[in-house]
């Protein structure tokens, strides 16, 4: 466990040793999503998962604590405890907050694996409706007040700034996830994308059902980038 953002307790697993790697999960999920991924890469990585606040093992406190930047400032800790600089690697929420992090921390990243993941949206009636449906989610889970706020979306700065990103990045999605599809072809406008890899017969859960093909992915990745 270390600090988070205003004391906050993060429940965290290093493990490994070589090219840091830290793996930041999506909403409703855990470090848990990470296990054959990391029991793969954790070989000639140093792998480091952690909870997301409100989530798995990590504190949960009150409602109005899981703005985007209480959530940015944890990834800061966790990064700063598996030392810097790292591969950032990030499944849907995950991958957002890894882009917010790279904007503003450049020199901590040393490159970008977004997994199913999106940049936020630009347009205000977009998000509200990307919000209304993390607040019905959030209504039929069993979830701590407030947590919804983590994966709500305020603002445009994330998919504003996308060129701001200079970090080498590997985008992973599944065949057919088709929501974050228009994503990928995005970031490979406005990032500095080395491969996209598209998944056949996978879905949103990629990272976790077939953790062998993204495995193989980001180790190639990593390794030519290192």
């Amino acid at each position: 466990m270390i600090d988070g953002a205003e004391g906050v307790r993060l429940a965290l697993d290093h493990r490994g040793s070589g090219t840091r790697l830290v793996f930041t999960h999506g909403w409703a999920n855990d470090r848990s999503v990470w296990s054959a991924l990391s029991d793969d890469l954790t070989c000639d990585h140093r792998v480091t998962t952690w909870d997301l606040r409100g989530h798995g093992g990590s504190d949960v406190p009150e409602a109005g604590c899981y703005s985007r930047s209480h959530a940015l400032a944890d990834l800061g800790a966790v990064i700063a405890d598996a030392e810097r600089p790292a591969v950032l690697i990030g499944h849907s929420l995950g991958g957002y907050l890894s882009l917010a992090y790279a904007i503003d921390h450049p020199a901590d990243v040393a490159g970008l694996v977004l997994i199913a993941a999106g940049p936020g949206f630009r347009k205000a009636e977009a998000r509200k409706q990307w919000n209304a449906s993390v607040r019905d989610s959030a209504a039929r889970m069993d979830m701590a007040p407030g947590v919804e706020e983590l994966s709500m979306h305020v603002d445009s700065t994330v998919i504003d700034r996308l060129t701001e990103i200079t970090a080498p990045t590997l985008v992973l999605l599944g065949e057919r996830d088709k929501r974050f599809a228009a994503a990928a072809g995005l970031f490979g406008r406005d990032l500095n994308v080395h491969d996209t890899v598209v998944v056949p017969d996978q879905g949103h859960m990629v990272h976790l059902k077939a953790a062998d093909r993204c495995a193989a992915a980001i180790r190639s990745f990593v390794a030519g980038i290192s």
